[in-house]
């Protein structure tokens, strides 16, 4: 296949790719086509990696209004919900709902998700349903599993025993959730116990940390410092932290210190966060989201999640990272010309560098042939018009491909 005159990340130099046996083989300013090639002409197209959704809670997903609503709206609510909800989970309910997200969110770009999933279960049912969803999934879509303790490690009845179960059933990361634990010494606790597993079955750590306007919610530094001193460092990640944006300015002048010599990845999440941050304030109200701008000005990695898809703690949501972006450039203030232009690494490669699969990631020679190509010249359009998918292409072959629409305006 040869894909021709497209613009690459933005570059206002126009390039052909070459796709063989599922790999690139050529970038060039021009490349000869093969006898019978394929060819796809996107002269002045957008060509950008594939999206990448580094946080997603497939257990839950397509669950809103089950048994009920979430009508507050706080994130304690719809852990409560969900933990009814989660009563009447079977293997072909978890299976069902997740695809049907996973095929949603490939309609949109997608092909490297992380999702979460709920082991705060002692039959350990949407695990081991989404295990065998990641295995289905392979040909069209990379699934990452994280074994996450919703209502506790040291909170939760044999917590340590179903997270260690967890591991041996073949996750590829841990999780936690320090900040919903009883008391501090077992949120402390709780982030060394998951560190010495991660280290014990060789994974990555990724843990809910700090989701909360309290600015008392510090699970972040013992994380941040335990992964320094055992060298995990760039294989684990802080999701959410939400509390950064809560904390007073001198004590995040120390925390980025430790923060930039840790070089852990962060993932914020803008559409839930916004949702259920502040919920607690009268006014001024908070934002409910970390310090994002911030972060990325000191060259800390940081990605944006979806999180949440039509479940208790999120009532919409449709699987496209555009969503999220753009909620988090409005809410983050990150809205110049050139900091929008550039804002499609937060949804690619910073998820990527997350997932930890940069090494089958990106435009490049010699790597697989996934990437998206958008009905416009760059990204900043592409956001900003959300022109169309023509066009993604995973491990060269067309998952999806896009007609743009005709509109006639009468006036």
């Amino acid at each position: 296949m040869l894909i021709q005159q497209v613009s690459i990340e933005n570059n206002p130099e126009l390039q052909d790719i070459q796709i063989v046996d599922g790999k690139i083989t050529g970038i060039a300013t021009h490349i000869e086509p093969a006898a019978d090639e394929k060819i796809i002409d996107a002269t002045g197209k957008l060509v950008i990696p594939p999206f990448v959704d580094p946080h997603v809670h497939l257990d839950s997903t397509q669950t809103a209004g089950d048994p009920r609503w979430n009508e507050s709206g706080t994130l304690f609510d719809g852990i409560q919900i969900w933990s009814e909800r989660k009563q009447t989970l079977t293997h072909e309910d978890v299976k069902k709902r997740a695809i049907q997200t996973l095929k949603i969110q490939a309609a949109h770009g997608l092909q490297f998700v992380r999702s979460h999933v709920d082991v705060t279960d002692p039959n350990l049912v949407a695990l081991k349903a989404l295990i065998e969803v990641r295995e289905e999934v392979k040909p069209w879509m990379e699934l990452q599993l994280v074994a996450f303790p919703q209502e506790g490690i040291l909170s939760f009845p044999h917590g340590k025993e179903l997270m260690e179960e967890a591991a041996k059933l073949g996750v590829d990361a841990l999780g936690a959730i320090p900040h919903f634990e009883f008391t501090r010494e077992y949120s402390v606790e709780s982030l060394h116990f998951v560190v010495e597993l991660a280290q014990k079955y060789n994974l990555l750590i990724d843990a809910h940390t700090d989701e909360i306007d309290d600015p008392a919610s510090r699970g972040l530094e013992t994380l941040a410092t335990l992964a320094l001193e055992t060298g995990l460092k760039e294989k684990v990640t802080a999701s959410h932290t939400t509390a950064m944006g809560s904390y007073n300015d001198a004590y995040v002048y120390k925390l980025m210190r430790l923060l930039k010599m840790a070089d852990i990845n962060f993932v914020s999440n803008p559409l839930i966060n916004m949702y259920l941050g502040g919920r607690f304030d009268t006014y001024p109200k908070r934002r409910g989201l970390t310090r994002v701008k911030e972060l990325d000005a000191n060259g800390i990695n940081v990605a944006f999640g979806e999180d949440d898809i039509k479940d208790p703690w999120y009532p919409m949501g449709n699987g496209n990272m555009l969503d999220s972006l753009h909620m988090g450039l409005h809410a983050t203030q990150m809205m110049g010309y050139t900091e929008i232009l550039n804002s499609y690494r937060f949804i690619t490669h910073n998820g990527a560098r997350t997932m930890h699969v940069e090494d089958h990631y990106g435009i490049e020679v010699g790597k697989p042939a996934s990437f998206l190509i958008f009905n416009a010249d760059d990204f900043y359009n592409t956001l900003n018009e959300r022109t169309e998918l023509l066009y993604s292409i995973h491990n060269g072959e067309i998952l999806v491909a896009t007609t743009p629409a005709e509109v006639h305006i009468n006036i």
